[in-house]
């Protein structure tokens, strides 16, 4: 089962990882993370702050490109609808 943590929460986690001489592993344990959560948290810190790979993607943009792709889908349907509705008029006008 997947847990929901607070953006607060992460932060802390991630602070605590990267000021600590612990492993993420050990780090991970005391909040009962998982490790490989814990892991992906700050690597997104990372990225946050300019320190990630390059073309990574920020949180900011995530969110934007999700907000993005969800916009397209909404729009895609009616436009659909009224390529068909302009093919269907079309070809009546044939007639």
């Amino acid at each position: 089962m997947s847990k929901r943590y607070t953006a607060e929460f992460k932060r802390d986690a991630v602070a605590l990882a990267l000021s600590s001489e612990k492993t993420v592993t050990e780090v991970a344990r005391d909040p009962g993370v998982s490790p490989e959560g814990l892991r992906g948290w700050v690597k997104q810190a990372k990225v946050d702050r300019g320190e990630g790979p390059a073309r990574a993607l920020t949180t900011a943009e995530r969110e934007e490109l999700v907000r993005l792709r969800r916009k397209v889908r909404e729009q895609e349907a009616p436009i659909e609808v009224l390529g068909k509705t302009t093919a269907f008029v079309a070809q009546d006008k044939m007639r």
